[in-house]
């Protein structure tokens, strides 16, 4: 367990083709074969067994919060639907509101006490479940949940940056990233199991997340991980000395994180666009919609991974600008299958939706990894605060606004996200380093 012990602290720049080879544990999975064992030497490569059980709890945790919360705060606290969704809001927004402190802490040079206690919050939310008894208790557990579940993704890529590195964290990140999504899957089902067991049984979830994540809060915490607090660079005492670089750094990151704003649209396209677009204006069957969704992860989970492997030798900004231009060719995609009517409709607006996970691979498989390889080492957790931040705004925004544009008519709605989708992608390919 030395990986674990003394990590090393990667020498990250700008570059947007850093070397691999200069890890002593790149060399054993720098190249690893696509499939379950290459998935699991990933998941492993970074914090060992133990951390890849936390992000197995992670991922189950994560599938059963969305359905699993709403539900509880209605059928077990018998609360309106309205004050519960405005409850979750309330999550949501406090949880956005603590990632910059999040940022600053990992800056500090923290590692694996942040992730613990982002999985140790999400424990105390689901005890607050069990001991809520109206919307005030209810409430504030899903602010320690929102908190939680924000705060986690940028706690869990800086450890991954910590003890990996290159092309080597790319897929790491990438593993972590397939795991989570069966997770979402395996999470749902016990979701609508639990419905179906009556209120006794989602009591009984509520407590089990709990002890799990604890758990899973205890193994992280006993890696130890952390990193020197990285110094920033001193501008010389020289007259018209050169500013250090990491001013420039981190502007290029925080544009990054504003172009990131339409790409974090995507994950509500399926979740909510597309279900309306088939049931409200093309009249098909639900059965349609959840056809997508299932096929949507069953090719994430299978080639997730595989891409980024693939993609090992091209530029992490092409790669995100592709994922881009992808997306934005399934929203024009859904545009014209939606004039088709009928049953054929459905099936082009199937058929477009593998176009359209293609791109949320090349998307999620290169963003996260783009700004851990670009981040200045002392900027490393507020690089990733500010990243999620708009991950976490995009998804707040997009239910209200993908509603409201496809009230107006699918012709206003795909365009308008085509056009957001492509501006993006130029942004980020104009972001690219020179030279």
């Amino acid at each position: 367990m030395s990986l674990i012990q003394s990590p090393k602290r990667r020498p990250d720049t700008p570059s947007p083709t850093p070397s691999p080879t200069s890890s002593p544990t790149a060399g054993a999975v720098e190249r690893p074969r696509s499939g379950p064992a290459a998935l699991l030497g990933l998941l492993t490569a970074a914090g060992g067994p133990r951390y890849a059980a936390a992000l197995l709890v992670d991922a189950l945790g994560t599938g059963l919060l969305r359905p699993f919360l709403l539900l509880y705060g209605i059928g077990v606290l018998a609360l309106d639907p309205g004050a519960a969704g405005l409850a979750m809001s309330a999550g949501m927004v406090a949880g956005l509101l603590v990632l910059p402190l999040t940022g600053r802490w990992i800056d500090l040079g923290a590692r694996s006490l942040p992730a613990a206690a982002t999985l140790l919050v999400r424990a105390a939310g689901s005890v607050a479940l069990l001991l809520a008894d109206g919307v005030a208790g209810f409430t504030a557990a899903a602010v320690l949940l929102g908190v939680g579940s924000q705060s986690w993704p940028a706690t869990h890529a800086a450890v991954v940056s910590t003890l990996t590195e290159g092309r080597t964290r790319d897929a790491a990140l990438a593993a972590g990233r397939t795991l989570r999504n069966a997770g979402l899957g395996a999470g749902a089902l016990l979701a609508t199991l639990a419905v179906a067991g009556g209120t006794g049984t989602l009591q009984l979830l509520a407590g089990v997340t709990a002890a799990a994540c604890l758990l899973a809060a205890g193994l992280v915490h006993s890696l130890r991980v952390s990193a020197p607090p990285a110094e920033a660079p001193q501008p010389s005492a020289a007259p018209f000395s050169p500013a250090p670089a990491t001013g420039p750094a981190l502007r290029r990151i925080t544009l990054l994180s504003v172009a990131n704003l339409p790409f974090a649209f995507t994950f509500d396209v399926l979740e909510v666009a597309l279900p309306a677009l088939l049931v409200l204006h093309l009249h098909a069957s639900a059965a349609w919609s959840s056809g997508i969704f299932v096929g949507n992860t069953v090719l994430v989970i299978a080639l997730q991974l595989a891409v980024v492997l693939r993609l090992g030798e091209r530029s992490r900004h092409t790669a995100l600008a592709a994922g881009g231009i992808a997306l934005t060719l399934s929203y024009l995609g859904f545009w014209a299958a939606g004039g088709l009517g009928g049953t054929a409709a459905a099936g082009a607006v199937a058929a477009v939706s593998v176009l359209y996970t293609f791109g949320e691979i090349l998307y999620t498989g290169s963003g996260t990894a783009l700004v851990a390889a670009t981040a200045p080492p002392h900027l490393l957790g507020r690089a990733l605060a500010r990243w999620e931040l708009s991950m976490g705004v995009g998804r707040a925004l997009a239910p209200a606004a993908l509603t409201a544009l496809l009230a107006v008519g699918p012709g206003v709605l795909w365009p308008v996200l085509a056009g957001a989708t492509l501006v993006s992608s130029v942004a980020v390919a104009r972001l690219r380093p020179r030279g």
